[in-house]
């Protein structure tokens, strides 16, 4: 429910994950693109250009500098061999662009390291013992602020597997602190209160204070009652600024130092942000929505100038940048696509917010590095260019349901051709519930082993739906609320609406139709079965079966709280509606349950629980547990195993005729 967790996992399919083409041949991944403040270089963690003959098949990836004015040029590759390993995380221009500081693993420990922008002397600066992320320089070039959490015992972030518990629970809580370096001495303070988490945080435009959102207390279930606060640059206490109804994030100084806008709205996960945008007095006071109704999801955001805020979001399917005139609250649309940017709808931009650099990629096209004016980028790295899709045309589809516009996307079967289809052959097809509840399915490049599996069944002759329901993000924050004390009743109607739409327009066979999602589409795919016996097949990952006994058992209960109204000691009987326990009884449809043993997002016993119910009724069913995993599966082993059998139990029951299995 971060760009360092996303929680509930949201298919975004961004580009993480290696897929083989036909010629296979292998995607480069890029990790961030970083344009410098006076907009003349680009820097990016990831491949410089396509390798050729014998080592084509190898990614290699390091942190590049691209000067924009010679776009032919060879890319300067900032050279860390000589203390750190390959892994770079958390890039950040110096205000002048003469500097770099990003994080690289040194000895399985990230430090902060900076180098020259000509990739001359890179060096390691801390040498520190924890958790560190998110890097920025102050506005004078003699400090780098970024997130610590000293000692932290494993990766923060619910998708992490947790620690194992044994004996007499730990009660520590592991603070994520703001701490500031001082580059030349190499002198580094932790200046945030030690009993508050610190989620995000943003240089006043004088390097004087930040603005920040916090919390007390264990920082994973807490995100969702942060406030925003200032905190003076020389350490001290937190100043409230604001206290929002929902969630919050994306604090930003106005350039004048007078304001703070900042994104809010009803998030299921930290990490996938998106809400209406909001402006507060940086001293305090009321904040005025300065986009309230608009028909997407901004999910990024920074000051154009005094008066104007450039945004990047999510816009019925697309992605989409615009502006907002504070004053009169006019939104300007500036570029819109069928695409996805690199880490959850933002990009980077110049000083005077004209030019910025993004990583694009699309379900047709691998992810490259574009930079320039925004919205008139140009490409800068070819470093897939051989690559091609191995899946079916990916298109946007639309449907009404209860009077509402839903859209999704309908992966086609590879080879499909609709001019010759032959009116007797009818095709299997999956439906993929995304996760969140608020976060979005996009055209992209595959990024999650889940993501890649889904694409593949394409190569199975499927055709594969991925609705996004009341709940997810791109219509405006009143569909975002649109299953609040309503968990799988109109978002299931929506989604049932968008297979009837497609099996009404393509050629479906209706008694030939799965489903399947993790997380939040995990549970969606156990409340689907327990509603309707539309489906003839599904797989459940990670999902959730009984909210009552959920609430304590997983590390970030807080996230229901908005969802349901009340916690499950107050409200129960809310909790029972929309728990798939409680239809446990109706289930006929054949189910196949994954998950990882170390899961605090949505722990194992949750389906443990169906699938005991299921083998009770005699409902065929198989569970699988993944040992040493978290919510998010990182073996490549376990990838690999989930999406074989993924395939082989859809094939078992979708791929034969009606009534039969292989």
């Amino acid at each position: 429910m971060t760009p360092r967790r996303r929680l509930l996992l949201p298919v975004l399919l961004s580009a993480v994950f290696a897929i083989s083409t036909a010629a296979e041949t292998k995607v480069r991944n890029f990790d961030q693109a970083a344009i410098s403040p006076d907009g003349k270089r680009v820097a990016w963690i990831g491949p410089a250009e396509a390798p050729t003959g014998a080592d084509a098949t190898v990614t290699v990836n390091g942190l590049y500098v691209q000067a924009l004015d010679n776009p032919a040029a060879t890319p300067q590759r900032i050279n860390t061999g000589t203390f750190a390993k390959s892994t770079i995380d958390g890039v950040a221009w110096s205000v002048d662009s003469r500097m770099l500081a990003f994080l690289c693993e040194v000895s399985e420990q990230m430090q902060v390291c900076v180098s020259g922008a000509d990739g001359q002397s890179p060096r390691k600066i801390t040498d520190l013992k924890g958790a560190l992320a998110d890097p920025a320089w102050s506005p004078d070039g003699k400090q780098v602020a970024f997130l610590f959490i000293e000692n932290a015992p494993r990766k923060p972030g619910p998708l992490e597997a947790m620690t194992p518990e044994t004996g007499v629970i730990e009660s520590k809580i592991y603070e994520q602190r703001l701490a500031v370096l001082d580059v030349n001495s190499g002198a580094v303070r932790q200046i945030s209160p030690p009993e508050m988490y610190v989620y995000e945080f943003n240089w006043s435009p004088d390097g004087k204070q930040f603005a920040l959102t916090a919390a007390p207390g264990e920082g994973d279930a807490n995100w969702y009652t942060a406030q925003l606060y200032r905190l003076p640059a020389m350490g001290g206490s937190l100043v409230p600024v604001y206290k929002p109804p929902l969630q919050m994030a994306v604090p930003r100084w106005s350039p004048d130092g007078k304001n703070i806008a900042f994104i809010a709205g009803l998030m299921s996960d930290e990490g996938s942000t998106g809400g209406d945008i909001f402006v507060v007095p940086a001293e305090g006071g009321e904040a005025r929505n300065v986009t309230p109704g608009i028909p997407g999801s901004p999910s990024w955001l920074t000051w154009q100038s005094a008066d104007k805020i450039l945004f990047a979001g999510r816009f019925d399917g697309d992605a989409g940048i615009a502006t907002v005139d504070v004053g009169t609250r006019k939104v300007t649309q500036v570029w819109r696509g069928p695409e996805s940017i690199l880490k959850n709808e933002s990009i980077s931009v110049s000083a005077d917010a004209t030019r910025s650099a993004i990583i694009r990629h699309s379900a047709a096209k691998p992810p490259e590095v574009w930079a320039g004016p925004t919205g008139a980028w140009k490409q800068i790295t070819r470093a897939n260019e051989e690559v091609r899709p191995g899946w079916g045309d990916v298109k946007s589809v639309h449907w009404t349901s209860d009077n509402m516009n839903v859209q999704g996307w309908l992966a086609y079967p590879v080879g499909f051709d609709p001019n010759h289809v032959d009116p007797k052959h009818r095709y299997p097809m999956v439906v993929v519930v995304h996760g969140g509840p608020a976060g979005a399915s996009a055209s992209g490049w595959p990024g999650s082993f889940f993501s890649s599996t889904l694409y593949a069944l394409t190569k199975e002759g499927y055709f594969v739906l991925f609705p996004n329901p009341r709940g997810s993000y791109g219509q405006g924050e009143a569909f975002v609320r649109g299953n609040v004390k309503d968990f799988g009743g109109g978002d299931l109607r929506d989604i049932l609406a968008g297979v009837d739409s497609v099996v009404k327009t393509q050629p479906v066979d209706n008694d030939r139709i799965g489903i399947t999602g993790w997380s939040y589409g995990g549970y969606m795919t156990m409340w689907a079965i327990t509603q309707t016996n539309r489906f003839r097949a599904a797989v459940s990952g990670a999902g959730l079966s009984n909210f009552q006994s959920y609430y304590g058992q997983n590390d970030i209960d807080q996230w229901m709280i908005p969802y349901f109204g009340a916690s499950v000691y107050d409200d129960p009987a809310v909790y029972a509606r929309s728990s798939p326990m409680t239809f446990i009884k109706n289930v006929k449809t054949p189910t196949l349950i994954v998950v990882g043993d170390r899961d605090g997002e949505v722990p194992a016993p949750q389906s443990r629980e169906f699938w005991h119910a299921l083998k009770a009724l005699g409902v065929e069913t198989q569970y699988v547990v993944y040992e040493g995993e978290g919510h998010s599966i990182q073996k490549a082993e376990h990838r690999k195993d989930i999406g074989d059998r993924l395939v082989a139990w859809f094939n078992r029951f979708l791929k034969p005729e009606p009534g039969k299995t292989q």
